[in-house]
């Protein structure tokens, strides 16, 4: 940093190493920050708005009494602060029974196309064969696509094949779009993999699937946890690939889709909070577990 002398000799201005002046970037940089700020509370104020209606009675206080209105009812509008949602969360049986569904259908889900993926997502880093670059486009197509023509061209094809509609239909649509997104994350995270540390492996005897279990797995571990977590949070909250091909079968994305019509509980509030929670806890436990094990030894 230098002082500019002006024609009297004294330090006219303090100019930085890419010569604007000091005052100057400190308000770029004050400015900067509070760009973000507000993109980040864009991206978060609808996520605090569930948390808080999670804590609503609805009601509207008119003339010292507490009633229900018509916005109220569907929790559109603050009425007061409740406890009663989060002390009876499993009130409604058709709601409690769509979100364990939702959760079951996205477990299993996250389960085989992680697996899946995974596999696809070496295969293609590793090996050479002949149709890798069409294999790698058509890899691509799912997360392009629009939802709703993804979701009628899986309709049409499960028609046409005779296949009713349910669990299994709902199963195999969102396992063919998810595991377009693990692969790609997982390729991403074994691009720069040394595949020199499978054949010292083999060199000192280790079995093939001992070399993946032992080495392999261990590194792409963090890229399988982002994808296993991004595979669960689609399946969950899949609304319109769902709809068209789930039959008599209903998840939460569409039994709330439904309450919506007469009535949102607040306990869809509630639901949604707990998702968030356990999101966060196992962001942060594999955090915690990431710094533990990349932690230098002193």
């Amino acid at each position: 940093m230098a002082a500019v002398l002006g024609s009297t000799g004294a330090p006219a201005a303090v100019v930085g190493p890419t010569g604007a002046p000091q005052w100057l970037r400190r308000l770029g940089s004050s400015l900067l920050n509070i760009w973000a700020l507000l993109g980040l509370l864009y991206l978060f104020l609808p996520i605090f708005v569930i948390v808080a209606f999670s804590f609503n009675e609805p009601g509207n206080t008119v003339d010292g009494s507490f009633r229900p209105t018509i916005r109220n009812v569907r929790n559109y509008q603050w009425g007061r602060f409740s406890l009663d949602a989060w002390s009876d969360p499993f009130r409604f049986e058709d709601l409690t029974d769509a979100f364990t569904n939702s959760l079951k259908i996205a477990a299993i889900v996250t389960f085989v196309a992680t697996i899946l993926g995974t596999l696809m997502a070496i295969a293609l880093v590793k090996y050479r064969f002949r149709g890798k670059g069409p294999v790698s486009t058509f890899l691509i197509l799912p997360l392009t696509m629009p939802e709703i023509v993804l979701g009628l061209s899986l309709l049409a094809l499960f028609v046409n094949a005779g296949v009713s509609l349910g669990f299994v239909t709902i199963f195999i649509a969102h396992v063919m779009f998810s595991v377009s997104y693990v692969a790609t994350t997982v390729k991403a995270r074994i691009r720069g993999f040394d595949w020199r540390l499978e054949e010292a492996a083999a060199d000192l005897g280790a079995t093939p699937s001992r070399t993946f279990f032992k080495v392999t797995l261990p590194i792409i571990a963090p890229g399988l946890f982002a994808a296993a977590l991004l595979t669960f949070a689609l399946s969950l909250d899949d609304f319109v690939i769902t709809y068209l091909n789930r039959g008599l079968e209903t998840t939460f994305p569409v039994q709330v889709w439904l309450l919506k019509r007469s009535s949102v509980p607040v306990q869809v509030n509630v639901f949604g909070t707990m998702v968030l929670i356990a999101s966060v806890t196992i962001a942060l436990l594999g955090l915690v577990i990431q710094r533990r094990r990349y932690r230098p030894i002193t």
